[in-house]
């Protein structure tokens, strides 16, 4: 699917011709936005956070979704792709629509280098806008060390998490997570 960047789109336009294309994309008020492929490392991050969330919350109230499913953010009028999204309760869909939800609480993006700013920066904001919203986790690639933030009365709460000997917390959940685990298996730089 080519798109022009000179059209804009309405979020219908772009939801049907999401449902017929190879590859996914974002949308970003108008724009229709292809998403980079990802790399081993990437989706192997992916995989054992997912696999261990999903593990660890198999008979709670909480579900890890991965990456397959789209985020809408209406504050922003934006269809997005988190790397794993959690959810207390069954996720709320954006209308009658079974492939949009609305209200994950913690959002896990592992970054790359083409997109690390946009994750940190204009989708960190977006996410914000999520009225559950209260735990972003930012996972590097190549070393081991995430950057949690969590929702505080105040504002928002950077905490660092470096090494394999390391454990993640993630306060909405009540769990916490080895670096050793998030990184099992994948090729580190010295």
């Amino acid at each position: 699917m080519t798109l022009s960047t000179q059209t804009r789109y309405t979020p219908d336009e772009y939801r049907q011709l999401e449902a017929r294309a190879q590859q996914r994309h974002e949308y970003r008020d108008g724009e229709i936005v292809p998403m980079p492929g990802g790399s081993l490392e990437h989706s192997r991050i992916c995989g054992n956070i997912f696999a261990y969330l999903k593990f660890l919350l198999r008979d709670t109230q909480f579900e890890p979704i991965h990456s397959d499913l789209r985020l809408w953010v209406p504050a922003y009028n934006r269809g997005l792709y988190p790397d794993v999204m959690v959810f207390d309760g069954a996720p709320t869909l954006n209308g009658d629509r079974n492939d949009e939800v609305l209200d994950p609480i913690a959002i896990v993006e592992v970054l790359s280098p083409s997109t690390q700013a946009f994750d940190r920066e204009d989708k960190f904001l977006f996410y914000r806008s999520i009225p559950n919203f209260c735990e972003y986790i930012l996972v590097r690639q190549t070393i081991p060390s995430i950057d949690r933030y969590t929702r505080q009365e105040s504002g928002w709460w950077l905490q660092e998490f470096s090494g394999l000997e390391a454990s993640l917390p993630i306060k909405s959940l009540g769990l916490d997570m080895p670096l050793a685990e998030i990184y099992r298996g994948v090729n580190l730089d010295d």
